[in-house]
């Protein structure tokens, strides 16, 4: 009989327990107003960003590759959304040039003389080697995100809706942007090491998709994408305890599986 209560008995397993309280509301909560924005692009090319964050780390002999790439995402994201609003290409091919380019910058850099496998945990997470100052960065993050969610939400909201109307009613749209985009940075690189580049960016998108097949109001859409966010994260933790898993791969395949039965099932819920 499996004893499903064992992996708490583990002080790596709780540290890892509260960075996935921390974080997964927050990717439920950022995810709707990406899925709203039809932003998933951006935020697959943030993900991919932080090889080239760590590669210039590496470069200018920075310690704490943290830091370097935390910088480099919000100029990233910051030149990202410079570009792309004054741009008249697609944004879709300006966010793929500029994520090739970042991805392609970094793998150069980082593959001199064989050495990317150091790096390459980078590209499935390991939220089990996440450390108590990287848990206090989550909370710092948590709290400005929900402190910016509560006073600008409104604000986002009417820039999604029509940006000609929000910018008549006085709203900084372009300020929003950019202060959306830096926290969206933010999010994604101080959980990039525990989640993984290759499926960052589902994290984001599949609590929010599966939100918007079920709610029939905003107050719904955010509660259930938070929701969903959180029990893929805890269950995709448990069990991959027990099936000796990737984490990051674990809670990726659950909010899969919550994705599609919330599309097929969507519409009986809405009538």
């Amino acid at each position: 009989m499996i004893d499903w209560t064992s992996w708490m008995d583990y002080g790596f397993m709780k540290m890892a327990l509260a960075a996935i309280l921390i974080i997964t509301p927050l990717f439920g909560l950022m995810g709707t107003m990406i899925v709203n924005k039809k932003m998933a692009y951006f935020s697959d090319a943030l993900g991919h960003s932080a090889l080239t964050g760590i590669a210039v780390g590496v470069v200018c002999g920075i310690p704490d590759t943290n830091i370097s790439m935390v910088i480099f995402a919000v100029v990233f994201a910051l030149l990202l959304n410079k570009i792309g609003s004054r741009s008249t290409a697609s944004t879709d091919t300006i966010i793929s040039v500029f994520s090739s380019c970042s991805v392609a910058i970094g793998l150069a850099i980082l593959s001199k003389g064989g050495n990317f496998s150091k790096y390459s945990s980078l590209l499935v997470g390991d939220v089990l080697s996440i450390t108590k100052q990287e848990i206090w960065y989550l909370v710092i993050i948590f709290i400005v995100t929900v402190l910016f969610w509560i006073t600008c939400f409104n604000w986002l909201n009417a820039i999604c809706i029509h940006r000609a109307l929000a910018k008549s009613k006085r709203i900084p749209v372009q300020l929003m942007d950019y202060v959306f985009a830096v926290l969206v940075a933010l999010i994604v690189m101080l959980s990039i090491k525990w989640v993984g580049i290759l499926i960052i960016n589902a994290l984001l998108i599949l609590p929010a998709a599966s939100s918007r097949n079920l709610a029939v109001n905003m107050r719904e859409y955010h509660v259930f994408s938070i929701i969903f966010s959180v029990f893929s994260g805890v269950m995709g933790l448990i069990l991959s305890y027990y099936t000796n898993v990737a984490t990051g791969p674990m809670i990726v395949i659950i909010a899969s599986v919550i994705y599609f039965v919330t599309y097929f099932f969507g519409r009986k819920w809405k009538e």
